[in-house]
């Protein structure tokens, strides 16, 4: 059995859990989440904590039972207060702005670049960062990630978009002619 999914998940006042057929809604108020079930998994809301189980032993159920809790204890988390995911732009030019639900980002391309946020995901610019805010952990990680692909950091210079934290090894470049 997994370490994860034997945890019980503490529910904060003001969030609500409700299990319906093959679902699981989060309600919080930040906003509500709701999420499929596996049939292997069973989820029962107790006394200020949900619990996960499973089915039987077999290794594939039992991988789900660390996974199902992981999920709904980002849930709990995201609804009570917002995951933040924030991103650095390096480089000379290169800026961003939001307009309406959409950035627009200069990235050294000859055009500018819009990215549609998705519902759920709002952002805010401040001089070389963008903050992301959302209360799905799994959305959220996904925006990032597409917003960083459009410009990933590059190895001489480290231009680009990046992850606030993130390490960028640099290489040397040419040394000239002898």
């Amino acid at each position: 059995m997994s370490r994860i999914g034997k945890k019980p998940i503490p529910i904060p006042k003001g969030v609500e859990v409700k299990i319906n057929d093959g679902s699981v809604t989060v309600k919080g108020p930040k906003g509500s989440i709701s999420r499929l079930t596996h049939a292997k998994v069973g989820i029962e809301v107790g006394e200020g904590n949900v619990m996960v189980s499973v089915a039987d032993g077999s290794r594939g159920s039992r991988s789900l039972h660390g996974l199902y809790g992981a999920l709904i204890s980002n849930m709990v988390s995201g609804v009570s207060k917002e995951f933040e995911k924030v991103l650095e732009i390096v480089g000379v030019g290169y800026k961003a702005e939001v307009k309406d639900r959409s950035i627009v980002l200069n990235l050294g391309f000859s055009h500018p670049v819009n990215f549609d946020l998705p519902d759920g995901i709002s952002a805010a610019i401040d001089k070389n960062k963008i903050t992301l805010l959302g209360i799905d952990k799994e959305l959220l990680g996904q925006t990032a990630a597409k917003i960083r692909g459009l410009r990933p950091p590059e190895p001489y210079k480290g231009k680009g978009l990046r992850y606030t934290g993130e390490h960028i090894r640099k290489k040397a470049g040419k040394t000239g002619a002898k």
